[in-house]
């Protein structure tokens, strides 16, 4: 498969590292292949982050994430991790790819057995997935409107 970016030129990497069990259904995004097992994927609603952290790590005013089971996540390919703090002071490990950038996931003990997946790298299975929670709603940038309907939570 090829990069899904439409201005993207460049051929897809090798996939050379993977992080996780190998699983069914994948998703190739410049190079690495995030992968979820469809089973697990909780498609009835998204978590939008306003944290400072995510703003800094996706570029923008938030990020768009799922929580699924850490054991159910497959991220192959180039991918790369660091570790940033957490408003909380915990410890947050951020997988990207190292090709592009993009970032995929981000784990913390916070999440217990669950890791954070941000949907926009897994193309348009999430366009239609309402959000059910917005977290650090504190920190929300004064253009960006609260989704309606969506649990407003000062903090996570």
């Amino acid at each position: 498969m090829h990069c899904t970016r439409q201005a993207c030129t460049r051929p897809c990497a090798p996939l050379p590292r993977r992080l996780g069990p190998p699983r069914p259904s994948s998703r190739v995004w410049h190079g690495t292949s995030s992968t979820l097992t469809r089973s697990s994927l909780p498609l009835t609603e998204q978590i939008k982050c306003h944290c400072t952290d995510c703003q800094l790590t996706s570029g923008t005013s938030n990020s768009s994430n799922i929580l699924a089971k850490e054991a159910d996540v497959s991220i192959e390919g180039s991918i790369g991790n660091y570790v940033s703090k957490a408003a909380s002071g915990k410890d947050v490990t951020r997988i990207f790819c190292t090709s592009c950038g993009t970032p995929f996931a981000h784990n913390s003990a916070t999440f217990g057995d669950s890791m954070a997946v941000q949907t926009a790298p897994l193309g348009g299975a999430f366009k239609s997935v309402p959000y059910g929670a917005e977290l650090f709603v504190k920190d929300r940038w004064a253009g960006v409107k609260a989704v309606e309907g969506a649990d407003q939570q000062e903090t996570a």
